[in-house]
Parts: C-alpha cells; structure tokens; sequence
C-alpha cells in the first residue's frame, strides 16, 4: 500500500526548476521519493543543481519561451519514460514598467515565457499525464493574478490567466485523473525578487502589508506543491492555493 504522504516512484517535470522556487521543489520531491527532470535556461546552473542531487535527478537546458525548446521537453520526457504523473510549470519571468511604456517585444516575451508555455506544455504532456491515472499539473502563478501588487500589468495579466487555466482545465481533465492547480505566491526570497527587494522602502512596505511579518522562503512554496501533488490531496482540484503569509486576506493590518 502505497504511503498517502510520499511520492515514491512518481516522474515529475520541474519547469525553472534550477533557482528559487524551482530548484526548492526540485528537492521536495526528490525528499519524497520521485524522479525528476528539471529544465532551465542556463546549463551551468542546470550542472550545479545535479552535484547537489544526484540521485534521480535529470536535467534539460531549454529556453521554454521557445515552441522549438517546449518540443524538445516533450519529446525528452517521452524518451525518458514515456509517461508524467507530475508537471509544474514553475518558468516565469517579468519586466517592472508602467503600462503604456511596455516594447511589443516586451509583452511577447512576457506573455511566452509565463503563460504560453504553461498552455502549450500542458497539451504536448497531456498524453502522458493521461497515462499516468494520477496526474498532476501545478501552475506557479502569483497574488499578481488576484491583486494590484504593483509588479507590471503583463505579469499580473499572465499570472490571473494561468488562475483561471488552472480552473477549465481541472474540469475538461478531470475525466483523465489529471488534477490540475496553481499555487500563487506572494513575495518570495527568490532571484527574481531580490531586486526589488534590497529597495529598503520597497520591502518595509511588503512587510508592512503581510500579517505574518516575513518575506517567504522557497520552500514555503515547494511544500505547498508538493502537498497538492500527494495521494493525500486527491480529491483537491482546480484551487488556486495563496501563499503569502496572510497578504491576500488583510483588509486592514495595523501596526
């Protein structure tokens, strides 16, 4: 009987999956018991990421905002196994501009690396989630998509559209046994947000807004993955889960 709370034998895709919020899932399910192929832009961080974990880690060196690169995932993980029972689309990116000074290139690049290669590996993978009868998808949206979080218009707009992707998508496959959800973080101690962070204005006024007084940690988010991927999550589908030390729920903090 298989433990409820592991993920012993489970082959998981990890998209962005050598920094940050990536590479902590990467571990949690290594931790857990599964196999895991971790994709990445750069191939030095891809190799650093293998000295940590040797055991059932692979790795592929793709730029996902590419069709080409999305093709190469999905004809490597059907080489490799031939079927997933897990798929985080974990790549993200983002460039911080008001609105009407935003490069149409800069909203193709936005809009690809986010949002179209979640939509686009979701089907090319689609089949062998489908094999797996206990399939899983994970979006890593953002509180962007739920709230004005300053973070640049396209960036939100690709974060509340994988939210709602999560929900059509959770319905249209759950014939399948493929649960899809998203979880959405808040300001996390990753590269992607450190920028902003050192802004000690910018950060007092993070902190200020977040009950729990903290910037979360990439594990906070890997543990949240990892539990909707879980036996002992399968009855949850279509939830978009908030992790954010309470920011999402505060109408009013006082200090």
């Amino acid at each position: 009987m298989q433990n409820r709370w592991l993920l012993t034998g489970r082959k998981a895709v990890v998209t962005g999956g050598s920094k940050g919020i990536g590479e902590a899932t990467v571990k949690e399910f290594l931790d857990l018991g599964a196999e895991v192929l971790a994709v990445a832009r750069k191939e030095e961080d891809l190799k650093k990421l293998h000295t940590k974990y040797p055991e059932r880690l692979h790795t592929l060196q793709a730029d996902l905002s590419t069709s080409e690169s999305r093709s190469v995932l999905a004809a490597t993980v059907q080489e490799l196994w031939g079927e997933l029972d897990i798929l985080v689309n974990n790549v993200g990116t983002n460039i911080r501009k008001p609105t009407a000074e935003y490069a149409p290139e800069e909203y193709d690049f936005i809009m690809n690396t986010n949002l179209r290669s979640a939509f686009d590996l979701n089907k090319l993978l689609y089949p062998m989630l489908s094999k797996s009868a206990q399939g899983n998808i994970i979006h890593v949206t953002s509180v962007a998509g739920l709230r004005h979080v300053r973070t640049g218009s396209i960036y939100g707009m690709t974060k509340a559209a994988l939210n709602q992707l999560t929900r059509n998508l959770a319905v249209e496959w759950a014939k399948d046994k493929i649960r899809v959800n998203a979880v959405a973080p808040w300001y996390i101690s990753t590269p992607l947000a450190e920028a902003v962070l050192q802004d000690q204005d910018f950060y007092n006024a993070v902190i200020s807004r977040t009950p729990m007084q903290q910037v979360g940690k990439p594990e906070d988010v890997a543990g949240a993955i990892a539990f909707l991927c879980l036996p002992a999550a399968a009855y949850i589908t279509g939830q978009t889960l908030t992790v954010d030390g309470g920011f999402t729920i505060n109408g009013f903090h006082p200090q």
